[in-house]
């Protein structure tokens, strides 16, 4: 770890941590509803099964687990990265994790931030000891063959920072699991072999590669999404924002700004409530915090921190079709949420998987540019909630920031 006064040296940038967070990497539930919420995640949303690990294993013995529900954890995809949501049994984890317990009303599993580097990944371990914040772990975690550490934000959500992980290609299937002999329970020394080269070592020890989990999607795929056949008609293409109830909004802006170093964007006062929204790249906001007080006002579940969790749909065609797809499988859309306490993204529905969390699906982005100013408030596109015209107007900054790479299917 290089550092120059009160600076950080980060691929040769001085910044205020050794690291660099580039995007919002994958996210997770604990679950109660198990069966249920594995349904509604792919079947009706769309995520895809790359993976699954069996929490039985861990059970003393089978007595300890039983009744609780599926003890298996799904690691679900949308684009190639090996997961973007993992889905566990929130009874089952707490039944046999008496080590690590979450805070009450705590149901994200994880938050993990993307860095840009294996060196930032060993330098922000380094850097969280010598500021004496707890480190629950570090190493790498398999599947997936993320490097990462985690830690704690004051009100006991995990937050992940990783470097890389696994890529499922065009053949669909996941790592076999005689490769997970690459896994490590500790903060790994540097520098590390590369993926490519794990790979040659699986070849050469004759390793069959398409060993692994392979997911087939259950419903036929009659839609015509924008000239792909697919089974639901509309494409995931990017996951986040993350939006939290907090105790303290002052504090939890505080440790994402300054140990994880995310970048205020703009707040808004609701019913005499300060909501804060923060970036991590050119988005108008990763991360949204709001006072917990708001939960019981919003009409949201009480068991759960979690205020929403945002899925970005390729376009505005899609948002509404997802609409009213959703409709006539019985989900309910909720009307109510006020669009001021969602700056940066106009169009969006709001809907409740089985266990109550709140999930936000949207088209567009607000663009933060080199100026790092937001649109002001009175340049925005004004949105009454259920009303959803069938064409918009582009903004400057329609179908910008991150593309979605590789096919939708």
């Amino acid at each position: 770890m290089t550092r120059t006064q009160s600076k950080f040296n980060v691929g040769g940038l001085l910044l205020n941590q050794p690291f660099k967070i580039r995007r919002l990497g994958h996210f997770g539930f604990n679950l109660v509803n198990m069966e249920e919420g594995v349904r509604f995640y792919t079947e009706l949303l769309g995520f895809r099964i790359s993976d699954n690990n069996d929490f039985s294993r861990r059970a003393k013995s089978p007595e300890q687990i039983a009744g609780l529900g599926d003890p298996r954890g799904y690691f679900t995809r949308y684009g190639t990265d090996h997961h973007a949501l993992v889905l566990f049994n929130k009874r089952v984890r707490e039944a046999l994790d008496t080590r690590r317990r979450f805070k009450p009303g705590v149901t994200i599993n994880q938050i993990t931030w993307q860095v840009g580097s294996l060196r930032e990944v060993g330098d922000a371990i380094k850097w969280f000891g010598e500021k004496g914040i707890q480190i629950q772990r570090s190493g790498r975690d398999m599947p997936g063959s993320n490097w990462h550490t985690y830690l704690y934000d004051p009100d006991g959500h995990t937050n992940e920072l990783y470097y890389g992980i696994e890529q499922i290609g065009w053949n669909g299937y996941s790592k076999p699991k005689v490769m997970y002999n690459r896994s490590f329970d500790e903060a790994p020394k540097l520098p590390q072999m590369s993926e490519f080269d794990e790979v040659q070592q699986a070849l050469k020890d004759g390793v069959n590669l398409t060993s692994g989990y392979r997911y087939i999607d259950p419903p036929p795929a009659t839609y015509d999404v924008d000239g792909v056949l697919l089974p639901r008609p509309f494409k995931i293409v990017r996951l986040g924002p993350v939006s939290l109830f907090v105790q303290d909004v002052e504090a939890a802006e505080a440790f994402y700004r300054d140990t994880l170093g995310f970048v205020p964007t703009e707040e808004v006062s609701w019913r005499g409530q300060r909501c804060v929204f923060l970036r991590v790249n050119t988005e108008h906001h990763s991360l949204a915090l709001y006072p917990i007080a708001l939960r019981e006002q919003l009409g949201l579940s009480a068991d759960t921190t979690c205020m929403s969790l945002g899925l970005q749909l390729a376009n505005y065609r899609q948002l509404r079709d997802a609409v009213s797809f959703l409709r006539k499988q019985g989900i309910k859309i909720t009307d109510g949420m006020p669009p001021e306490l969602y700056p940066g993204i106009d169009y969006a529905a709001h809907i409740v998987d089985p266990d109550g969390h709140c999930l936000q699906l949207y088209y567009y982005m607000e663009q933060v540019g080199w100026d790092g100013r937001p649109r002001p408030r009175e340049l925005r596109r004004v949105v009454r909630n259920g009303e959803w015209p069938d064409t918009l107007e582009p903004l400057s900054d329609t179908y910008h920031g991150e593309p979605f790479l590789g096919p939708w299917g």
